[in-house]
């Protein structure tokens, strides 16, 4: 579910697949080409937005074709179908009434009208997430345990999520809901999924990593519960531009490898760091593990790499993918980047060029990271990459590009976009990811 759209309205007459695939990928109907056309006219909208907040600051921000910069058409990906590798399923009531149904949701909780809907006909899922669903909703079935819809109503049986790789690799984690259960009640279910999984029906996935982790919340991060792995390997791998990454249950890794590849390669030539120069990546998560991708893949084209991010074992995947891949070059700072970067940069005497990467969630950039890169003199290029620039990006765009506001401790010179270019990692979606590049 994370950045599937729900914007889909469903045809009159449509099936219960339909309708599901008109809320995961509304715009599936579409020939590719209309789609990429429909992203397209959907980021030039935000670049005029950004250009009308500019001029309202008192920037002639205006160029040719009316954008405060140039906008390329949208990067297609270079898989349509099937090319999410990680999935996450949920558990509740299906069409038929059934409460151990495995899929994703139509409707909302707000007007009480969620329905848990198999994903076999949504394209971006790919065949073997859907192999695992149908297995996990037939061991649950065959559970004498109650599925988990409402916390205080009581239930287990929680979500799914299904992760992959280009090697072949499949990683299954299960949710559930321990209740009341004692450790041997516990232990027996999880001998029972083992079994189903390694033994049984299941066994037809080939699972590389089967993990279980027992959650009282919605979402539950190591720390707060641990993983466990019930059996195979405890991390699965993936290939990115000549680099092997390995990946925790927790790990954030973007959904469309290939896309991500065509992205990270655009970010080496638009942030023209190379030769002498030092990449800061600042990946500013909000809990997701992300373990510094971007600078990892470019580091190897300068001469060092700083990475910034909150989550603790996501710098542990960090320095161990360094390591592997015999990279030397990279260090990394954990913690959350608006206390770690204001300290770092004050004291920044280094005279290599500095080139700035930042990879937010949706929630954006904190404003003291905005201040910490306006205050320092020597990032003159920086990358903004965004899964939702019409939402508090925007704030960060103008933070960044205003004039120096001496209340707000904005004191250095303005950055300027220079270029926008937007890559369609969600094909079906309408969602899109921006590529703003500013400098000054």
């Amino acid at each position: 579910r994370e950045k599937n759209g729900r914007e889909g309205c469903s045809l009159p007459g449509s099936s219960w697949e339909e309708r599901l695939a008109d809320a995961a990928t509304p715009l599936w109907r579409l020939p590719y080409q209309e789609q990429l056309q429909v992203k397209y006219e959907t980021q030039r909208k935000i670049l005029q937005t950004l250009t009308s907040r500019l001029e309202e600051l008192g920037i002639d921000a205006q160029k040719p074709g009316e954008l405060c910069c140039p906008l390329r058409p949208v990067v297609p990906s270079p898989i349509i179908n099937g090319y999410r590798n990680k999935s996450t399923f949920s558990v509740n009531r299906g069409p038929d009434g059934n409460p151990k149904t495995v899929g994703l949701y139509v409707g909302t909780g707000r007007a009480r009208n969620i329905v848990c809907v198999r994903a076999d006909h949504v394209k971006n899922v790919p065949l073997k997430h859907k192999q695992v669903a149908q297995c996990y909703e037939e061991f649950i079935r065959h559970s004498p345990l109650d599925s988990c819809l409402l916390f205080h109503e009581g239930g287990h049986w929680r979500e799914l999520v299904v992760r992959t790789t280009s090697h072949g690799h499949t990683m299954a984690i299960i949710t559930f809901h321990p209740q009341e259960l004692g450790q041997e009640a516990l232990a027996t279910q999880k001998a029972l999924l083992k079994e189903f999984f390694t033994c049984g029906p299941g066994a037809v996935c080939a699972l590389t990593s089967l993990y279980f982790q027992e959650s009282t919340m919605t979402r539950c991060s190591h720390e707060q519960s641990p993983f466990q792995l019930l059996y195979g390997e405890p991390h699965i791998f993936e290939d990115v531009l000549g680099l092997k990454f390995r990946i925790s249950p927790d790990a954030f890794f973007q959904v469309n490898t290939s896309g991500a590849e065509a992205l990270y390669q655009a970010v080496r030539e638009l942030s023209q760091a190379a030769g002498d120069a030092v990449l800061l990546d600042v990946c500013c998560g909000t809990g997701e593990q992300r373990p510094c991708t971007i600078g990892l893949s470019l580091a190897r084209h300068v001469s060092k790499v700083i990475g910034i991010e909150i989550v603790e074992k996501a710098i542990e995947d960090a320095r161990w993918n360094a390591a592997f891949n015999g990279i030397s070059n990279c260090e990394f700072h954990s913690g959350k980047a608006e206390a770690v970067l204001p300290q770092l940069l004050s004291s920044w005497e280094d005279t290599r060029p500095l080139v700035a990467v930042v990879n937010p969630s949706r929630a954006g950039i904190h404003y003291r990271v905005v201040r910490a890169i306006r205050n320092c003199r020597a990032i003159r290029r920086l990358l903004y990459i965004s899964c939702k620039p019409e939402g508090e990006a925007m704030r960060n765009f103008l933070e960044l590009c205003c004039p120096p506001d001496p209340g707000k401790k904005l004191l250095g010179e303005p950055f300027a976009p220079l270029l926008a270019v937007p890559f369609d990692l969600f094909p079906h979606t309408v969602h899109c990811e921006l590529v703003l590049l500013f400098a000054r």
